[in-house]
């Protein structure tokens, strides 16, 4: 068994979560935390890595379009150290461009109220991140 993964959308204000199924098939959107700092976000991504017995995170890294590391993007990767030496599994970083969007899209094409997408749109990113790695294969 591979075991549960956690997907992460990063963002400034609000982290949205997701969670694989225990065989690393399907991410399921998990929920929306409040980004209240680096400490205490690490705090709160141990808490779900244990709660959900989880054996990796999947880090959504902010690329700009060219596919260049702007200053988000090096500023998720110390995060991502930080989460790294905290959790003691690994953080695979997985690029997430357009994923914010991707979401938002599936949500306005479902007749999703504006209100209800601001809701769950970190977490339906977190699930595409997730996904995406997922259907990749790489268990590694």
């Amino acid at each position: 068994m591979i075991g549960r993964i956690l997907g992460v959308d990063y963002g400034e204000k609000r982290v949205g979560l997701a969670l694989s199924d225990p065989l690393g098939i399907t991410a399921q959107n998990l929920e929306v935390i409040e980004n209240r700092g680096d400490d205490a976000l690490v705090r709160d991504l141990a808490d779900r890595v244990k709660r959900h017995d989880a054996r990796r995170v999947v880090l959504g890294l902010p690329r700009n379009m060219d596919g260049s590391a702007g200053p988000k993007a090096r500023y998720v990767e110390a995060l991502a150290q930080k989460l790294e030496a905290a959790l003691g599994i690994p953080i695979i970083r997985i690029d997430e461009r357009l994923t914010t969007r991707q979401a938002e899209r599936v949500l306005i094409d479902a007749d999703v109220s504006r209100a209800k997408r601001k809701k769950v749109v970190d977490k339906m990113a977190a699930a595409l991140i997730l996904q995406s790695y997922l259907d990749r294969g790489s268990m590694g």
